[in-house]
């Protein structure tokens, strides 16, 4: 409750930043020689995405955008050159549900010959009903969770071998959400959640979310048994009101909010800067 307290009231923490700060402000003295780095973002079409790209693009990194949306990429590429004329943004097709998209994808990305500092599994759905994805899979799982896991192991040896080669510490980041601890130990079952009569929207998400974090921890370990110079770590962006937050309507979530709003700098930026902290800092 403390913690929370401090949050809302935009308290810095020890390292100089609260929720008040943007991720320009956090971003604006960066470990990394940015010009240098390449990354790739999921689902950066708006929200926390788009404006990650954006901040991104700013400090000189070169963005790639792995998107659904093609001419959502191509309105939010606009902007951002736009602002910042020489910014270097790639626009690449994926689907995170569907796993020969997530392979087709990194193909294509891997023909280019990039360098791959920096990966963020950012892209989520949020479904209120039992969907499933093309492979036969729960919708959420298989795009929040499934699809970033194959993601990841299949750019794995590129961004192991970039940092290597360049000495640069390579940065993971799963997008994940405080959701997550509403799955209780014995609750964490695929029969339970696809119960055609049972199923809830707001449990799938949460156990996506866990299962991202779950991830997150097993492929640290296997990282540092390696040696690798390579790290990943799972983020909570905080209270914002992203695409995915704005399908689940309801008393409690828009209260809460409705309080953010008042006690929060900038909520685009307040989901952003923890994650431009978390790639960019020593």
């Amino acid at each position: 409750m403390k913690g929370t307290l401090r949050y809302l009231a935009g308290i810095a923490g020890p390292n100089g930043f609260g929720s008040r700060s943007t991720a320009e402000q956090v971003t604006q003295h960066s470990f990394f020689p940015c010009s240098h780095l390449t990354a790739i973002i999921t689902g950066g079409t708006s929200g926390i995405g788009a404006e990650t790209a954006r901040v991104l693009a700013k400090r000189g990194v070169r963005v790639v955008m792995a998107v659904r949306d093609m001419k959502k990429a191509e309105m939010v590429k606009e902007r951002i050159v736009k602002e910042n004329p020489e910014a270097d943004i790639r626009l690449f097709e994926i689907d995170l549900s569907s796993l020969s998209s997530v392979a087709r994808f990194c193909s294509q990305f891997l023909s280019q010959d990039l360098p791959l500092n920096i990966l963020i599994n950012n892209a989520g759905v949020f479904s209120p009903n039992l969907e499933f994805s093309e492979e036969k899979i729960e919708l959420t799982f298989a795009t929040n969770f499934l699809g970033h896991y194959l993601l990841t192991e299949m750019l794995m040896k590129k961004m192991i071998d970039t940092a290597e080669k360049s000495g640069i510490e390579g940065r993971i980041i799963n997008l994940s959400s405080v959701i997550h601890s509403w799955v209780k130990p014995d609750c964490f079952s695929f029969p339970k959640l696809l119960h055609p009569i049972r199923y809830n929207g707001t449990r799938a998400y949460a156990h996506s979310k866990l299962a991202t974090i779950l991830h997150a921890k097993a492929l640290s370990k296997q990282l540092k048994d390696r040696n690798a110079n390579v790290t990943i770590n799972a983020v909570h962006p905080g209270i914002v009101k992203t695409g995915i937050i704005r399908a689940h309507k309801g008393l409690f979530t828009d209260s809460l909010f409705l309080m953010a709003s008042k006690l929060l700098k900038s909520i685009s930026q307040v989901g952003v800067n923890n994650i431009c902290f978390t790639f960019l800092s020593k």
